[in-house]
Formats: C-alpha cells, structure tokens, sequence
C-alpha cells in the first residue's frame, strides 16, 4: 500500500508541476539591447498588439555596431 500512495503523490507532482510550466509570463516590456540570446523567445505584453494578442520576441541581443543592428529582433502578434 505504500508504493501505491508514493506513486499516487509522485504522478500529482509531477503533474502540477507540468502545469506551471505551462502557464506563460508575460513581459511588460520587451528586455533591454544585450539580454535576449539568439534564438531566444519572450512574451511582451506592452499594448502594442491587438486585444486578445501579445508579441512574441525573437532575435538576438540587438548589439549596435556602427550604428546598425548585427542581429535584428523579429516581433509579432500572436494570439494569447
């Protein structure tokens, strides 16, 4: 009977752990030049988009050399 109730309490665990992970956060606004890696995704809340839509950022750092962007940021709203 005690494997079956450590089973039992290991799969709610894990499944509600697997639901916090679900949850998105949203940013306010987007995160500053040099903190987002390549390749890297965040959610930004910060009215921009249309009711029901929030962007999603991708890109690199947005690093400035010569006063040009070597790794442009791609936006675009998607839904909720």
């Amino acid at each position: 009977m005690h494997a079956a109730r450590r089973i039992l309490l290991l799969s709610l665990v894990m499944a509600l752990a697997g639901t916090a992970a679900v949850q998105a956060q949203y940013l306010k606004r987007e995160p500053a030049m040099g903190a987002l890696k390549p390749g890297q995704r965040v959610l930004v809340d910060d009215g921009r988009c249309p009711k029901g839509q929030v962007s999603e950022v991708t890109g690199g750092d947005h690093v400035e050399v010569g006063g040009k962007a070597q790794i442009k940021r791609i936006r675009k709203c998607i839904a909720r």
